[in-house]
């Protein structure tokens, strides 16, 4: 197993509220190497992290994909749905997004990442809940570098999983690629309480562009939050940029190879 696949599991004290800080600074500790040495840039993958049952009222309390206050991007780039707006979620997806921006959560992170003063996103830009229905997808993309209301820099993001019984058939594994857009590095499942916690700069290109092929009924769930720096080292700066979207070198061969056949 690779340093970028290796996963822990760190299942918190039901009683000790949604996260287990003390194991999770552990845990943090013991994954930082790895973290750092990722491929195709730094990252982890954690299993387990939150009680099952407590995450299970998260996807209880999950809004249909059908209510209208859910933001809809429908783009050549992206067929997904997003909400950010803490009024139309749950007491307990409220009270673990609120953990998961607590001071002794981004301490966590900075032990494991070694950025130094992260800064959660009260806004939630682009963040929040996220849900994919059949047929949706989310292209290969480096995400926008500067908030453009707090002017912070976009450092980490984090991704919480709440898949149950998600079979690979189904497809939605988010896909990280190389610096040249050559091919896909890491494939990694959306599997129920699965996180992913990764760098974000001008090329860390991730998403998942094959359409899903789940039933009309079912959709893919995750929890999306996103942490900044007053800052960031010279060699990641740029101009402030939206998302970056990125064409698979994959995929162009394969619409090649397919145009001269006819």
């Amino acid at each position: 197993m690779s340093l970028a696949q290796r996963h822990i599991h760190a299942a918190a004290d039901p009683g000790s509220g949604p996260l287990d800080i003390t194991r999770l600074r552990a845990a943090a500790e013991d994954l930082r190497d790895s973290y750092q040495q990722a491929r195709p840039f730094p990252h982890v993958v954690v299993d387990g992290l939150f009680d099952n049952s407590m995450l299970q009222s998260v996807v209880d309390e999950f809004p249909r994909a059908d209510q209208p206050f859910w933001y809809r991007h429908i783009h050549r780039n992206s067929l997904k749905l997003a909400l950010n707006q803490p009024q139309h979620m749950g007491p307990t997806t409220r009270a673990l997004l609120a953990a998961l921006n607590s001071a002794a959560f981004l301490g966590v992170l900075e032990t494991l990442t070694g950025i130094d003063g992260l800064i959660p996103d009260p806004y939630m830009e682009g963040g929040g809940l996220h849900q994919i229905g059949a047929r949706g997808f989310l292209g290969i993309h480096a995400d926008f570098n500067v908030h453009k209301k707090l002017r912070l820099d976009r450092r980490l993001n984090l991704l919480l999983y709440l898949n149950q019984d998600w079979p690979a058939s189904y497809g939605g594994e988010l896909e990280l690629w190389d610096r040249g857009m050559q091919a896909a590095q890491q494939r990694i499942a959306p599997l129920f309480n699965r996180m992913v916690v990764f760098n974000t700069n001008d090329d860390s290109y991730h998403g998942h562009p094959q359409p899903l092929t789940c039933p009309e009924n079912r959709s893919r769930k995750s929890l999306a939050l996103y942490y900044y720096t007053a800052g960031r080292p010279e060699s990641e700066r740029s101009a402030a940029h939206s998302t970056l979207y990125q064409k698979r070198s994959g995929a162009l061969r394969r619409l090649k190879s397919l145009l001269s056949r006819g």
